[in-house]
């Protein structure tokens, strides 16, 4: 497998060029760094932070599920997105 290949192939399952998908990988890393930050302070302050874990999860999910919506839109009539692609892809990471 070539090297352009390996940082290709995932991206393509999901309907997105590499930087597509760096960007779209980074705003998901970027809001779970924020989320175990707010965790982390209401496990010592209970007052802080209350329900913002559970919001961003929540964000991310919906992100996800949109993203996904997205993609198979783009699709020509009568397909679908290859989940058997995206299961590989995520056994192989």
């Amino acid at each position: 497998m070539s090297i352009t290949r390996k940082f290709t192939e995932h991206p393509a399952t999901v309907g997105e060029t590499y930087g597509e998908h760096f960007v779209s990988a980074m705003g998901f890393a970027l809001t779970m760094f924020r989320g175990a930050f707010c965790c982390l302070f209401h496990a010592v302050f209970p007052f802080l932070f209350e329900k913002t874990g559970s919001v961003l999860i929540t964000a991310l999910y919906d992100r996800m599920v949109a993203n996904r919506s997205r993609l198979e839109s783009r699709l020509p009539a009568g397909e679908s997105v290859d989940k058997e692609a995206v299961a590989s892809a995520k056994t192989a990471a």
